[in-house]
């Protein structure tokens, strides 16, 4: 069964048109990852997909409720942990459960029960008392999903649960989505993190309005025939980006950690004259070798295409 599906799903404002003819499939129990640059129309979709906003042309369902005609339904199954979510700061963690928790549950046994379940899940226990103005990023943020989760949705939109927390939070963090995704709930979750991408089911790319890949993780690489991917190591990188970033063959040049990878239309041909030149200008080679392209170099060749 599918938990959200779009068709030519269109939100204009004004002369501007936010999101474009957008068409997507998501299954029940899928974790999502929905990505694209700042302004691109990620936040513009959640909104129209959780019933907030009226699209100005297109359909689409969540659940089985049609996001133009069914919005307060819409609301009743799912949850939504936006980039600033509402917590009440002078609240204390335990005080911030009871009031989003009686937002949605009406019997007050069955809502101190779910409280109790996702406080067990999440592991804010010990900070009952705390205010969540003391809580640190990481655990703000999971008490956060954990208000947006109390009601037990059956879709739940993220939008960059994980902005601003450390590694270690993150690894936390989706470490408890895929504990909602095992147990049935669907999740839409929009991240800047490429490895938090190759996480997900499916992901799909937006730039400018316009879904421009949708595929699993390894469908979107296996399908980047934008060209090649040459990664090289050696000594004095910066030094070496500066000589290849002007060669007239490279398509694309960016920094990896203690690689360069360089997008060139034939490898074959272009290494040899890449080698000669970084070791003409006294540069130690490493390794060069081509790669598969990781989803960082199918993101930003897709960004540049599409610039």
């Amino acid at each position: 069964m599918k938990a959200i599906e779009a068709q030519q799903l269109t939100k204009k404002f004004d002369k501007v048109t936010a999101v474009n003819n957008l068409n997507l499939s998501i299954e029940e129990g899928e974790i999502f990852g929905f990505l694209g640059p700042n302004g691109s129309g990620k936040s513009t979709t959640i909104r129209m997909l959780c019933g907030l906003l009226e699209p100005t042309s297109g359909t689409a369902t969540v659940g089985t409720y049609d996001i133009a005609t069914q919005g307060e339904k819409i609301k009743t199954i799912i949850g939504y942990m936006s980039q600033s979510f509402g917590l009440y700061k002078d609240l204390t963690v335990e005080e911030n459960l009871m009031f989003y928790s009686s937002l949605y549950i009406a019997d007050k046994k069955e809502a101190a029960r779910r409280r109790a379940e996702t406080l067990e899940t999440v592991g804010l226990g010990r900070y009952l008392t705390y205010p969540a103005a003391n809580l640190s990023g990481g655990w703000r943020q999971r008490l956060a999903l954990a208000c947006a989760v109390v009601h037990r949705p059956r879709i739940l939109f993220l939008d960059e649960p994980t902005a601003g927390i450390d590694p270690v939070s993150r690894r936390n963090m989706w470490d408890f989505l895929y504990d909602l995704s095992s147990s049935g709930m669907t999740l839409f979750v929009t991240t800047h993190y490429m490895e938090e991408a190759e996480r997900c089911n499916k992901i799909g790319f937006i730039w400018e309005g316009n879904l421009v890949a949708h595929d699993t993780p390894q469908g979107v690489k296996n399908n980047f025939n934008l060209y090649s991917i040459i990664k090289i190591e050696c000594s004095r990188i910066n030094e070496a980006f500066r000589l290849l970033e002007n060669q007239a063959s490279i398509k694309d040049i960016n920094i990896y950690g203690d690689a360069i990878h360089l997008g060139v239309e034939n490898a074959e041909e272009a290494m040899p004259l890449f080698r000669n030149l970084l070791q003409e200008n006294g540069i130690h080679l490493q390794e060069m070798s081509t790669i598969a392209p990781s989803i960082e170099d199918v993101f930003v060749a897709l960004s540049k295409r599409n610039q």
